[in-house]
């Protein structure tokens, strides 16, 4: 193969004609590929800037995407408790459930033994005194006191007759003191008749001395049995006075058993409620064992069970609204258990004598008691996520009360169901007081 020098060209020759035809398309195609080169280069410059443009126009949406606020939760206004803060007087209450008990509560307990035969009286009814609960039987008590009643009877027929027989002795003893007297005056008679005749020398001496020592003697014994008497009178007094002492044991024996009989009658002796019976038909007894409870209803006071943990500010004399579901009763703390039992405080209300109708024992009851009052201080519903006496943060309405927004607060003392504020609002503020822990990532809320 031979090549030409055209003009800086190579022309390759091979077989004549043909290889200057071959040389031609050689030239033809290099003028080709330069123009094909200079458009590809010129396309991947016009991809490069769209690229470019492209990254720059992402990078400045997604800061602007940055810099918005994460989205606003919507949230009914119908779900949603609000509550306004307001400035004057706060009273603070501690609230307290329990019951209404009895002043007094009468236990009635068997006087005797005996076996339960009736039960009259149910839990609940409504006694007064002598109303007839329960009816026992006794056979041997029965007897006995037919036992004694007989004692008695003649014990009373064994007094009337020592008393006869008293007063039959005491009236011989007085007949033979009257014989003696008598006798002691006749002889003191023929003894001065027997001086004065003697000294006109008609009856020797001798009949004057025996004249004179037989009323001496007879005055002796007047004055003996005149000392008998008394001292029988006074004998027969003992044996009466033993006889009444007998009779009086007998009688007062008899009483009681009377009054076991009458007992097994078993009734109340107070105005109340029954609220319990503790014993059944056919179930014996012993004394003193108890049968029934009644509760008095003149006087009724209210236990109620309060906190622990707020029971610190409790004091005798405290104001307490107390709530009887058929009406409000103002009472005073009487007393505050000093001990706690399962978490609480139990303290007694004492009541006014005057209740509600349907005020009775073991009522349930609801209590306010007033521990203080503030004066000119911020307070507000107390919010279902504070504590009192703590730092919290609450969503406060603007102005349309269409968006509420996160504002921190610091809370004071609480009372029941209000809290005071110490920092963070001002009168006239509405905040939500609802829970509303399922937007606390959230520093602001749609209301609709």
């Amino acid at each position: 193969m031979r090549h030409i020098d055209c003009g800086g060209a190579q022309i390759a020759l091979n077989g004549g004609l043909g290889g200057v035809n071959s040389g031609a398309e050689r030239d033809d195609r290099k003028e080709m590929d330069v123009k094909r080169e200079g458009a590809a280069q010129a396309r991947r410059r016009v991809m490069i800037l769209w690229s470019c443009a492209t990254v720059a126009a992402l990078a400045v949406a997604g800061l602007g995407v940055s810099r918005l606020e994460p989205g606003v939760p919507s949230v009914p206004r119908a779900s949603l408790w609000v509550g306004k803060v307001e400035r004057g007087e706060m009273v603070r209450r501690l609230r307290g459930v329990g019951t209404l008990v009895p002043e007094r509560t009468l236990y009635i307990s068997a006087s005797t033994k005996g076996t339960v035969q009736r039960i009259v009286e149910r839990p609940g009814a409504q006694v007064t005194p002598k109303t007839l609960l329960i009816v026992l039987a006794d056979p041997e008590l029965e007897q006995a006191t037919e036992d004694a009643r007989l004692e008695l009877w003649a014990g009373e027929a064994e007094q009337r007759s020592l008393k006869i027989q008293t007063e039959s002795e005491e009236l011989d003893n007085q007949a033979q003191a009257a014989r003696l007297a008598s006798e002691y005056k006749q002889a003191e008679l023929q003894a001065r008749a027997d001086e004065d005749l003697g000294k006109e020398g008609l009856v020797p001496e001798i009949v004057q001395r025996l004249s004179r020592l037989r009323a001496d003697e007879l005055a002796n014994r007047s004055g003996i049995e005149q000392q008998r008497v008394a001292s029988a009178k006074r004998a027969a007094e003992s044996r009466l006075d033993a006889q009444r002492a007998r009779l009086e044991q007998q009688r007062a024996l008899y009483s009681l058993r009377l009054q076991q009989v009458d007992d097994l009658q078993v009734v109340s002796d107070i105005p109340g409620v029954l609220q319990e019976v503790l014993v059944e038909v056919g179930q014996s007894v012993t004394p003193g064992q108890p049968l029934a409870v009644v509760a008095s209803t003149e006087r009724l006071r209210a236990e109620l069970r309060i906190p622990e943990t707020q029971a610190k500010d409790l004091a005798a004399g405290q104001k307490v609204a107390i709530d009887t579901r058929n009406g409000m009763v103002t009472g005073r703390v009487a007393r505050v258990d000093p001990g706690v039992r399962e978490g609480a405080v139990l303290v007694d209300v004492s009541l006014p004598p005057d209740l509600p109708q349907g005020a009775l024992p073991d009522l349930s009851v609801e209590g306010a008691i007033e521990i203080e009052r503030l004066a000119d201080v911020l307070y507000v519903g107390m919010p279902a996520y504070g504590r009192p006496n703590a730092r919290t943060t609450v969503f406060r309405l603007d102005g349309d009360g269409t968006d509420a927004r996160r504002v921190p607060v610091e809370l004071g003392r609480a009372s029941v169901g209000v809290v005071e504020i110490v920092s963070g609002l001002v009168a006239g503020d509405r905040v939500v007081l609802s829970d509303v822990s399922q937007y606390e990532d959230y520093d602001r809320i749609r209301i609709e």
